[in-house]
């Protein structure tokens, strides 16, 4: 376990390696969950912001879908996620030519259109942010999807990619540069350990 500020850091973050294969998942990571995608509080006024650019992207059962649910939905287990269809698909998601889901929320930012990228936790996946009930303390795990970031896991080795490494952008989104440039020091020198 590594600590940073008031973040404890699971060691696999540093230790395995990870780099997404679109190709072969097919981003099933916006298809396959629990729940939709865990949203921060201050993420549903990002949605309503960017929501009237976004809708054009959005095929119509995403959008009857927002209509029944809302743009975000509250779960007893997860907090306040995005909705889904059928407890499958993201309302956010959306197949490019190949078949592949992407998020029309990122799609409007690639376009230029928004400048909100997406939610933070679809940015950081594989690793999942936990709190602790006191919400002083927060958990960096790394957490890929057995059966479908297998060739993740392999591409990710194959590249000796990190996973913090391959998720620098998002890391450094979500806690900031400083805590980024701690955290490559530390693993750096794990390394150097071995």
């Amino acid at each position: 376990m590594i600590a940073i500020d008031n973040v404890l850091i699971s060691d696999q973050v540093v230790s395995e390696q990870f780099l997404c294969d679109l190709d072969k998942c097919k981003g099933a990571c916006c298809v396959d969950g629990d729940a939709g995608a865990p949203l921060d509080k201050n993420e549903l006024t990002k949605i309503d912001e960017v929501f009237d650019v976004v809708i054009p992207y959005l095929n119509q059962e995403s959008i009857s879908e927002i209509n029944r649910q809302g743009r975000y939905v509250y779960d007893k287990e997860f907090g306040w996620v995005t909705p889904t269809i059928n407890s499958k698909i993201c309302v956010y998601g959306i197949k490019d030519k190949q078949g592949i889901v992407k998020c029309g929320i990122e799609q409007a930012y690639i376009d230029g259109k928004v400048s909100w990228k997406k939610p933070v936790s679809c940015h950081l996946f594989p690793i999942t942010i936990d709190k602790s009930s006191n919400g002083t303390t927060e958990y960096m795990n790394y957490e890929p999807r057995e059966d479908h970031c297998k060739a993740a896991c392999a591409l990710g080795k194959k590249h000796k990619l990190p996973v913090y490494q391959f998720l620098k952008e998002s890391i450094t989104r979500k806690f900031g540069e400083k805590f980024y440039e701690a955290l490559d020091a530390t693993a750096k020198h794990l390394q150097t350990k071995k």
